[in-house]
């Protein structure tokens, strides 16, 4: 279970899920994302420029990263479908997104209870998020439409006559 949700939440960078399964989620994925990002510049440099130690170094990490975490998972974007390979996005993307960070890459916001059962609800998302994954702002208060008149009520006729009788 927490394979598929630590893949969802990198594959999408947040997702929404109880409280429990947010805090345990919270510990699986920092511990993936510190392991990619132990290796430094390495993580995220040409294959080319890297000398065979530090070949071999990236390629143990991802082997490591790649027998707990599923390699690939589908990403809806401007309503495409895109396949995301998520272990070269832990060490190309996240590794070097989260370098100069010491800990604390995810956010977990509480939401409420659900309808059905009540169970606490959370969004847990990446912290530093990019530009092309965040969803839009909400609109400042000042900048609101203003809203349309609501029609008067009407009188209601049938209990205003019985009422007069």
């Amino acid at each position: 279970m927490f394979r598929a949700l630590t893949a969802n939440l990198f594959a999408h960078e947040s997702i929404e899920t109880t409280d429990a399964k947010a805090k345990e989620l919270r510990r699986v994925a920092e511990r993936l994302i510190t392991r990619a990002k132990r290796l430094g510049a390495v993580a995220y440099t040409p294959n080319d420029q890297l000398s065979d130690k530090e070949r071999a170094r990236r390629i143990a990490a991802q082997q490591q990263i790649g027998a707990f975490l599923r390699r690939f998972a589908t990403v809806e974007k401007d309503g495409d479908t895109e396949k995301v390979d998520l272990v070269e996005k832990l060490f190309l993307d996240l590794a070097r997104r989260f370098e100069k960070r010491p800990g604390g890459y995810t956010r977990i916001i509480k939401l409420g209870h659900r309808r059905g059962d009540h169970a606490p609800m959370s969004l847990i998302e990446l912290v530093e998020r990019t530009a092309a994954s965040k969803k839009p702002e909400k609109v400042a208060k000042g900048d609101k439409p203003a809203k349309a008149a609501k029609p008067a009520k009407a009188a209601k006729p049938a209990k205003a006559a019985k009422a007069a009788a």
